[in-house]
This record gives structure tokens, sequence and C-alpha cells, in this order.
């Protein structure tokens, strides 16, 4: 899987980066910024929950491009 922000749709909330720290950074504004968009089997978990906790549904999974 891989994770994707629509920059259009966040609100700069930060749920997702206090989740995904680990594959997800925040800017000066508060807005993520995806540092590694491939989603590694141990944190799919947690990529999952942080796309549940997106308020504005900003944050996807998206499958693996082949």
């Amino acid at each position: 899987m891989r994770l994707q922000v629509d920059p259009s749709a966040c609100d700069g909330f930060g749920f997702c980066i206090d989740l995904l720290g680990e594959l997800l950074a925040g800017d000066e504004w508060g807005f993520p910024i995806v540092k590694q968009a491939n989603v590694p089997p141990e944190l799919d978990s947690y990529a999952r929950q942080a796309v549940k906790a997106c308020p504005r549904k900003a944050l996807q999974l998206v499958p693996q491009r082949a």
C-alpha cells in the first residue's frame, strides 16, 4: 500500500502525523508531508488508523503500483 495526502482537502489538524510519524512529517503550518509513501507491513495497522482518524478524509491508502 502507498500513502497519499490530498493537500486541497487537508486542514492541518495533524492527527495523522501524531499517529504515523514514521511516514509523515509536518510542515511549518502543521500540514502533513509524506516522508515515505510505501507503507511497510509492520506499519499497516497504524497507517489504517491514521486514515480513519483524518477528519477531512485527506489521507488515503492506495494500492501499490506494479
